[in-house]
């Protein structure tokens, strides 16, 4: 018999990414990139978003943490995205006035 891990104020609809149920735009791979990106505790995730309650930043770490592997390819799979529309885009006027200018 196998047993299911229940991550309260987690749902994962078919499909789609992880997310918070009370603030379903919050997804876990946004939490977690807090976590990477800066290396922010749960607490310290708590201060910057006081929005979240702690027991939602706790559950959705505690997601990452088993489904790491799922949550890291949605990270690298958004990032590249942005890469991809970052380099399709026209430089604004600052950055071609600085080009000009020899400073970028």
């Amino acid at each position: 018999m196998t047993s299911q891990i229940i991550y309260p104020h987690i749902e994962k609809p078919e499909g789609q990414s992880a997310r918070l149920q009370r603030l379903p735009r919050i997804r876990v791979a946004q939490l977690a990139m807090d976590y990477l990106a800066h290396g922010w505790s749960v607490e310290e995730i708590c201060r910057q978003h006081p929005y979240l309650r702690p027991s939602e930043a706790y559950a959705a770490m505690g997601y990452y943490f088993d489904y790491q592997e799922e949550i890291d390819t949605e990270i690298r799979t958004e990032w590249e995205q942005v890469q991809r529309e970052k380099a399709q885009s026209p430089a604004s006027g600052f950055v071609v006035r600085m080009r000009a200018k020899g400073i970028l």
